[in-house]
């Protein structure tokens, strides 16, 4: 497709703007990673050149401008299958935002980089955190989705949840600086909203307590209402933890491991199982 927009103009002064500790060396070359999705290649080397051996982007808006274009083309093939009108109006929305969605990135990166002490670099979490990249797939994926491509938003959440095992729905409003620390088994459902420097882990549910059923259809759960919770700033989720209903977390709460949540939470409040089932021990005769 042809775009007209100055989303690459943005993008390539961004790229000049980077600084430690982000990557600013050029000419890395790491070995190719094939992705089943050419969407994912695309948006990695757009938003983050210098990690995707995408150094040409650096030097010229040209070629930022054709990887826009590609992209374009394809979120258009990806959309126009489930649209009666032509997606270009939708895409160019998509893709003129793709400059801020940038920027929101590098704060989850930072967020990253704080909240995990394994991390060693800012460049490791672009490559390799799992979080990160579901995160990177759903900031695009929830444009996509407000533009009124829910279907093709889907597909491509759905593509990073079989690389990283983490669901987080398109429709779900996630805050700046959000980290999820190893990932596998996370679900954030479509109402979820999420505030600011939220750290989540392993095995949490931001999911729906309860289902309504449609009064006019049998058989047919009734969509499109608040069905999940809304978690405020600094919240910190355990692993394992299921927050579920459109209960309200406030600022400042942690929730320890494991935790079932199903009323709202004050703010400055900690959440945690009082009695933990207790450790039984029996020593087993030897045979031999």
């Amino acid at each position: 497709m042809e775009y007209t927009g100055d989303a690459h103009l943005e993008l390539f002064e961004s790229y000049r703007n980077d600084e430690e500790p982000f990557p600013t060396r050029t000419s890395m070359d790491f070995p190719r990673r094939d992705h089943g999705w050419e969407e994912v290649g695309v948006i990695k080397r757009l938003l983050f050149p210098r990690c995707w051996n995408a150094d040409p982007l650096l030097d010229d808006e040209s070629a930022v401008l054709d990887q826009v274009e590609e992209l374009g083309g394809l979120f258009c093939a990806g959309i126009r299958p489930y649209s009666e009108t032509d997606p270009s109006e939708t895409v160019d929305e998509v893709l003129d935002r793709l400059p801020a969605i940038r920027e929101r990135l590098k704060m989850d990166v930072e967020a990253a980089y704080r909240g995990d002490p394994a991390a060693r670099s800012y460049l490791e979490i672009i490559r390799s955190y799992p979080g990160f990249h579901a995160i990177m797939i759903q900031r695009i994926a929830h444009v996509l989705y407000e533009a009124g491509a829910g279907a093709y938003a889907r597909e491509l959440t759905e593509s990073a949840k079989s690389v990283t095992g983490i669901d987080i729905h398109p429709g779900a409003d996630i805050g700046d600086y959000f980290f999820v620390d190893h990932g596998t088994g996370v679900v954030i459902g479509e109402t979820t909203t999420v505030g600011e420097w939220v750290r989540i882990y392993q095995d949490v549910t931001l999911g729906a307590l309860h289902f309504e059923e449609d009064e006019d259809e049998e058989h047919t759960l009734k969509k499109g209402y608040k069905r999940h919770p809304d978690i405020g700033d600094h919240v910190v989720i355990g692993a394992g933890t299921k927050v579920l209903g459109p209960v309200d977390i406030g600022d400042h709460v942690s929730i320890g491991a494991n935790s079932w949540v199903a009323e709202s939470v004050p703010d400055h409040t900690s959440v945690f199982i009082s009695e933990h089932p207790a450790q039984e021990r029996k020593q087993r005769q030897r045979t031999d």
